[in-house]
């Protein structure tokens, strides 16, 4: 929930910033040359490592420019889609590296990895559409109202059912009366 509070605060700030300060041409195509730039800079860095270690350099690095690149679309052009997109592109940078990050495991232990860095990214994406729908104009209050109920809704269903799978995953990692209670707590606590 901390999370989501500090999302919403973050989406809120970014588009009250990008409503007050739209780039001209020149600028926004300065700032593109600059990510660029950033970019090959960042890349240039995970030449040096091996491995596993240099496939999430890379990652880190990828992640970096598409968030620095929706980032700078949301300042040209200031609108609440182009600050979704902002938060969705961070959410799936963050995914793309965890995700890497879980190779470095085996077998059930990256498994859990996997899901969890899943349930994180759905988490992520789903309060993104929460933050969206709360900064999105509407008619009437109460239609407003009526909607972020209802993006909160399906993004709950969603996040419960991603934290589901994650905590069946950690539940299949046991065996026999362990195994069972464990997925029988998983399907009360999510619902399920």
């Amino acid at each position: 929930m901390k999370h989501a509070r500090h999302l919403i605060a973050i989406v809120a700030a970014g588009m009250l910033a990008t409503s007050a300060m739209a780039m001209t041409s020149a600028e926004h195509k300065a700032a593109k040359d600059q990510i660029s730039a950033d970019y090959k800079a960042n890349k240039a860095k995970c030449d040096a490592l091996t491995a596993n270690a240099k496939d999430i350099c890379m990652k880190e690095a990828k992640g970096a420019e598409n968030v620095a690149k929706a980032d700078l679309e949301a300042r040209y052009k200031p609108s609440d889609k182009n600050t979704y997109k902002v938060a969705e592109a961070r959410a799936d940078a963050d995914y793309a590296v965890a995700k890497e990050k879980c190779d470095d495991l085996s077998g059930d232990a990256k498994n859990v990895c996997q899901k969890d860095a899943k349930a994180a990214h759905v988490t992520a994406k789903e309060n993104a559409k929460v933050a969206r729908a709360q900064a999105k104009p509407a008619d009437t209050a109460a239609k407003k109202e009526a909607n972020v109920a209802e993006v909160k809704q399906e993004a709950t269903a969603e996040m419960r059912e991603a934290q589901y799978k994650a905590a069946k995953e950690r539940c299949d990692t046991m065996s026999g009366d362990a195994k069972d209670k464990c997925v029988a707590d998983a399907k009360r606590m999510y619902g399920q």
